[in-house]
């Protein structure tokens, strides 16, 4: 079953984000600090109101931390690595 991405309004920092599935697939890497592209927007905080609107009050249901073990687990499954 696919989803479509409409997007949380959980506010999570690109470097949370990047810790977080470092950590998540056992990963010692380390994090490269860039500088931004010059139209890249410093925070996103995407607007469900329309979506919560027409999908009848949807709101997300599936937790960061979840969604990332699904994610995480596939691309696993999709490299042939055992899951888990």
């Amino acid at each position: 079953m696919w989803h479509h991405d409409l997007g949380n309004p959980r506010e999570t920092s690109m470097l949370e984000l990047a810790t977080l599935i470092r950590d998540m697939v056992g990963s010692r890497a380390g994090i490269v600090h860039a500088p931004l592209p010059k139209d890249d927007p410093v925070r996103r905080n995407p607007d469900i109101a329309l979506a919560q609107k027409l999908l009848g009050g949807w709101t997300p249901q599936v937790p960061l931390e979840r969604g990332l073990e699904a994610t995480i687990a596939y691309f696993r499954g999709l490299n042939g690595r055992p899951q888990g």
